[in-house]
């Protein structure tokens, strides 16, 4: 016949040493010696991941292939919340009925986990640090600001799972870690518990459109500048400058003259503001971008033949030239996918 389940006041009696509420069994210096074995057979942590915090950027995650249902429904929330980081306190929970998702964010860059809701707070948290510090240690921040591509530093994911795997043995974690300090860390600075609304979400959904990675966003990330693309963005803020100058002459020749032909003002403004435009398209990720772009050459080259009178051939050749080689270098510039090689 088996054992009733302890409770916490027998563990206490039982053990002769001070038992946290989280269930977990330490002597007098905060040292873990043991776990109960109802935890044992039940908390685990299952997927982690570190992130950017300015723009939910993923730097690095375990390489899990986890199948269940709720936990790939705990992944999509925890990664809603990286996209949000900047703006929620340094250490969260939220509880997403049997999982729960624990981050940490320090030096622009967040922590965060998912684990069984039965695990101990302060062991996921202990979890978190230990990966804030190996990753600090491990990687200069200017390289961490820098990064363009996701999970940039996937070879952390190796780290990430020898801790996962030590923090999922008991046996082996209660002889090297030591949990006073973040035990009264988190006992005077207790995680905030986040709620769905924090989320932006209803009824457990977002409100956000479930689109690919590859579809446009406005907070995405566009491929990495090449030479040409440069050179097309330079050449494009060539051609709306000498429009700005010669828009300025002409404003001058209208005031000296008023014979002259204002239309002409309108054309040289009009052709810089689309130069500017498509440097802006460039440089930028929004919706309908191709079709801006291909709108803003229109645009010029409508400018370029009202103006055929004021300049000369090579003149009008080159401000459509610029105007289509700039379309196309917008064009080639796409958002980033997903690196096709991780399943995280």
């Amino acid at each position: 016949m088996s054992q009733p389940r302890p409770t916490y006041h027998e563990l206490k009696i039982t053990w002769g040493l001070p038992i946290s509420p989280a269930g977990l069994q330490v002597d007098e210096f905060g040292k873990l010696l043991k776990l109960p074995v109802i935890l044992l057979k039940m908390s685990m942590v299952l997927f982690a991941s570190v992130v950017r915090v300015r723009d939910g950027l993923p730097l690095s995650a375990s390489t899990d292939y986890e199948q269940d249902r709720g936990v790939q429904e705990s992944k999509k929330y925890l990664k809603t919340l990286s996209k949000k980081l900047s703006q929620l306190p340094d250490r969260c929970t939220l509880k997403t009925g049997q999982y729960n998702i624990n981050f940490t964010s320090s030096l622009g860059v967040g922590y965060m986990m998912v684990c069984m809701e039965s695990y101990p707070s302060v062991l996921a948290f202990s979890f978190l640090d230990e990966l804030q510090r190996e990753f600090i240690v491990s990687y200069d921040t200017k390289r961490i600001s820098s990064a363009v591509r996701p999970y940039s530093f996937i070879d952390f994911d190796n780290f990430i799972q020898k801790t996962k795997q030590r923090y999922n043995s008991p046996r082996s974690l209660s002889t090297k870690i030591n949990l006073a300090d973040m035990q009264t860390e988190i006992k005077l600075r207790p995680p905030y518990q986040l709620s769905y609304s924090d989320l932006g979400t209803v009824n457990g959904f977002a409100h956000q459109s479930t689109s690919k990675y590859k579809g446009i966003a406005p907070n995405q990330m566009l491929e990495p500048v090449t030479l040409a693309g440069i050179v097309s963005c330079v050449l494009s803020l060539l051609c709306g400058s000498l429009n700005l100058i010669r828009g300025v002459h002409a404003i001058e020749s209208i005031l000296q003259n008023e014979d002259e032909d204002c239309n002409y003002v309108i054309a040289f403004f009009l052709g810089m503001a689309a130069c500017f435009y498509q440097c802006y398209l460039f440089a930028f990720c929004t919706s309908w971008r191709n079709v801006k772009s291909c709108l803003s050459f229109g645009l010029i080259c409508l400018c370029s033949m009202y103006l055929y009178e004021l300049r000369n051939m090579w003149q009008l050749l080159f401000h459509v030239a610029v105007g289509a080689f700039t379309t196309l270098q917008i064009r080639l510039r796409q958002p980033q996918g997903k690196a096709p090689d991780y399943n995280v």
